[in-house]
C-alpha cells in the first residue's frame, strides 16, 4: 500500500465531520424539544418535524429565543418567521 491510513484520507475526514454535524443537529433539536415540552406540554408532530428540519444556526437561535416564549404560539410564530 501507499502507507496511507484510513483516518488520513479526505473521504474519511469528511465523513467524520458530517457525522459530528448530524449528531450535533440531533442533540440540539432533542434538547430544544425537551425544553419546550417541559415548559408547554406536548409538542405536536408537525412542530417537531419543523424543528428537526432546522439548520444548526437556526437551532441555536431558537434555543435562545425560546427563553422568551410565553406560549407555544410563540414557537409557531418564530418558525413561520425564521425557518426556511
Amino acid at each position: 500500500m501507499l502507507g496511507l491510513q484510513l483516518a488520513d484520507t479526505r473521504v474519511y475526514r469528511e465523513a467524520k465531520e458530517e457525522g459530528r454535524l448530524e449528531g450535533r443537529l440531533e442533540g440540539e433539536s432533542a434538547l430544544i424539544l425537551r425544553l419546550l415540552q417541559r415548559r408547554f406540554g406536548a409538542v405536536d408532530e408537525v412542530l417537531t418535524a419543523q424543528i428537526q428540519a432546522l439548520e444548526i444556526e437556526q437551532l441555536e437561535s431558537l434555543a435562545e429565543a425560546l427563553l422568551d416564549f410565553t406560549a407555544l404560539n410563540d414557537l409557531v410564530l418564530w418558525l413561520n418567521r425564521y425557518s426556511l
